[in-house]
């Protein structure tokens, strides 16, 4: 009978820590997502406004040596990422793919013009930004026209802004999530052991003496929860890289280094400080409060 019962009490210890080990591994998963979201969402941001290309069209009468001096001068400006000329022939062979029909043929000529397409720096794409630099370049008198998607850029910029502060939120109210979901967990794991740890209380054992093998089982369930979590957002970010390799998600290693470090430090520190205070508050219970 004793045996079965002590088989019994070790299962209950087994899926009680299980369940505390498993809790805390997907909080901290999710919260190291959100954190590795917050930290890349510059990035995603930068590389997204870095494909909006303002398009200088030419002039028929602009000369070989006109255009690629423009070009040149506008590779080396200090707002240029990348300039990059499109001959009209080019230009009227993608619209062809695009359309699906060979407009050049039925009209008998090419009405499109050369143009050089710059893809500017992040921080110049804007509205005002893009207005100054497109009023600039029209003033050469072989420049026929310069263009860009204002709407876009504008609708770009704002809902930059609206996703990373979404993000920004929902991580710090996460982390106050994550906080609760675990200090739940420990708690009631050492719930479980109120009996021993008032038996120890009597028998002459101090607070700290009690307390010590209680929270130095939560921080090695936490090291371990983390461990897991830390594995599963490796996983993640490398499963995305993979699939969005232009992003280049795995290259900063500085703020990776911070997230993993940020969420191996609160898995070890949530678990330490919810076992310590849960242990005092048995421990400052009176014996025939525990059944309650």
């Amino acid at each position: 009978m004793s045996s079965s019962f002590e088989k019994y009490q070790k299962k209950r210890l087994i899926s009680s820590y299980f369940s505390v080990v498993l809790s805390t591994t997907l909080v901290l998963f999710l919260l190291g997502i959100l954190g590795l979201l917050v930290l890349n969402t510059k990035k995603v941001a930068d590389y997204y406004k870095e494909q909006i290309a303002l398009t200088v069209y030419l002039k028929d009468s602009a000369k070989d040596v006109e255009i690629k001096q423009l070009q040149k001068i506008l590779a080396l400006a200090e707002y240029t990422k990348s300039a990059e000329f499109v001959s009209k022939e080019t230009a009227a062979a993608n619209l062809t793919a695009d359309i699906g029909e060979d407009f050049v043929a039925y009209l008998g000529e090419n009405p499109l013009l050369n143009s050089l397409d710059v893809y500017l720096k992040t921080d110049f794409v804007s509205s005002s930004e893009l207005e100054e630099i497109a009023a600039e370049i029209s003033e050469k008198n072989f420049v026929e026209e310069v263009t860009f998607d204002k709407q876009l850029v504008s609708k770009l910029n704002a809902n930059i802004k609206r996703v990373g502060l979404g993000i920004l939120i929902a991580c710090i109210f996460f982390a106050f999530v994550a906080a609760l979901l675990i200090n739940s967990s420990i708690r009631l794991s050492i719930y479980a052991k109120r009996f021993t740890i008032k038996t120890m209380q009597m028998v002459g054992a101090t607070k700290g003496f009690i307390r010590r093998p209680f929270i130095w089982n939560s921080v090695k369930m936490g090291l371990i929860a983390t461990i897991l979590a830390l594995g599963g957002m490796a996983g993640a970010l490398y499963y995305a890289d993979k699939s969005l390799p232009q992003l280049q998600l795995t290259s900063d290693t500085t703020n990776i280094g911070i997230v993993f470090s940020g969420i191996l430090v609160i898995g070890v520190l949530i678990t330490l400080i919810s076992s310590f205070f849960a242990t005092q508050r048995f421990l400052n219970l009176r014996t025939d409060q525990l059944y309650y």
